[in-house]
């Protein structure tokens, strides 16, 4: 198991690499999970929209792990936003995972339309008010937020009782939204990294020449120079794995560090990878999944 840890700013701690279940091949696939169990990963990012929630539950199930082991992290989608509806979408959260409680609950984007939403600040509080309810409650340990950008975050931080502890962002080299990962930073917020090994285009950051030279003079993957780049910067990736070995590969990552001059040039490098989402002007279309009960 990973023993390197993040503190959050409630005291909590997370281990410094998730495991990600944002893949179809985990849908209704308790395998890839549990080999991720006996790999040593004891924190899982899941949401509503991903419909792996069953798989994780399935698998934690089988696995004999005691709950409070693992850290369960899952999130609402666009269409389960407003006090009327998070609790409902919680509780089907719930229900799927098979659990009592879960350890992060996330609001997955800021604005339902884009940036002619002119309405998604109440909708956020709103939102946000009902999730702290769950806190209050019980069921929920702590929250945080998924695509929220400084202005999207700060309305948050201006109006909440119960301060969010991560902001899950896309980020690698080659989009390392510099500006949102320091605004986080800067409030005691976690930046946390979905996609963090860039791929899902053809300017993927498999095959970039930055990388693959660096991947040659540290003896290192181009997904670990990815992970290890995060690392350095105090974000905590997230990735996804099918196989046993890139599970294995994806924690081999806390036996070497950056030069400050690679760091910077990653840092630095022309935009590379972006999956083309963005939380005021490409936010995805996808509904969630009403049989997903």
């Amino acid at each position: 198991m990973l023993q390197e840890f993040y503190t959050l700013n409630d005291g909590s701690k997370l281990p410094k690499i998730g495991f990600g279940t944002y893949n179809e091949e985990f849908a209704d696939n308790k395998e890839v999970i549990l080999q991720a169990l006996d790999c040593g990963y004891r924190f899982f990012d899941t949401a509503s929209l991903y419909e792996t929630e069953r798989s994780l539950g399935n698998a934690l199930k089988e696995s004999g792990i005691n709950r409070s082991d693992v850290i369960i992290e899952t999130k609402l989608w666009i269409d389960e936003m407003g006090a009327g509806q998070v609790e409902k979408a919680f509780e089907r959260s719930l229900n799927r995972l098979q659990t009592d409680y879960v350890d992060i609950y996330m609001m997955h984007w800021p604005r339902q339309t884009g940036a002619d939403d002119e309405d998604w600040k109440t909708l956020d509080t709103e939102t946000w008010q009902a999730m702290e309810k769950l806190v209050e409650q019980g069921k929920v340990r702590r929250l945080g937020l998924s695509n929220f950008l400084p202005h999207h975050l700060k309305n948050i931080l201006d109006t909440c009782k119960i301060r969010p502890v991560v902001d899950q962002l896309e980020l690698h080299p080659g989009y390392s939204q510099e500006n949102a990962v320091a605004f986080c930073q800067a409030n005691g917020v976690l930046p946390m990294a979905w996609s963090p090994l860039g791929r899902g285009r053809e300017n993927a950051t498999i095959g970039n020449s930055i990388l693959v030279k660096l991947s040659e003079k540290y003896g290192k993957t181009i997904q670990q120079i990815n992970l290890r780049f995060l690392l350095q910067k105090g974000i905590l990736p997230i990735p996804k794995a099918s196989t046993r070995s890139h599970m294995k590969a994806n924690m081999e990552v806390f036996d070497f560090a950056l030069s400050e001059d690679d760091l910077s040039m990653l840092s630095c490098m022309p935009q590379t990878a972006w999956l083309e989402e963005h939380p005021d002007f490409a936010i995805p279309g996808r509904k969630s999944n009403p049989d997903n009960i």
